[in-house]
């Protein structure tokens, strides 16, 4: 997925006229309640109200949404891709989901595996 892709893909979760991504978007999105979503990204709840531009609650959904986007891309569904995300165990990473590996900061790996079983190397 190129920067362009993923910029349009990441807008639709924007406040508006912010370069900010919005919790309550992503929580709607994700079907979770705001106070997961606060503990997925290792914040307290109420940042998410009053101080949605929190570096560590950013870098959480921009991540999250960086991995659906790939998935969205292997498998042509946000729905599914999202689903994928939230509840699939994943055997090469100790059977923890997407969600719990981006959680503690493994976005990148869990990047690299998609890659590879888009390129038919795994899975």
């Amino acid at each position: 997925m190129n920067a362009a892709a993923l910029e349009s893909f990441v807008e639709q979760f924007q406040l508006e006229g912010k370069p900010l991504i919005a919790p309550g978007r992503v929580a709607e999105a994700f079907e979770l309640q705001l106070q997961d979503l606060a503990n997925l990204a290792g914040v307290h709840r109420a940042t998410l109200r009053e101080a949605p531009s929190n570096v560590r609650l950013q870098t959480f959904m921009r991540e999250a949404l960086r991995i659906i986007a790939i998935a969205k891309e292997i498998s042509g569904d946000q729905s599914k891709a999202i689903f994928w995300f939230r509840n699939e165990p994943l055997r090469d990473f100790g059977f923890v989901t997407a969600e719990k590996m981006v959680s503690e900061g493994k976005a990148d790996a869990v990047a690299n595996y998609l890659r590879s079983i888009e390129a038919g190397s795994s899975g």
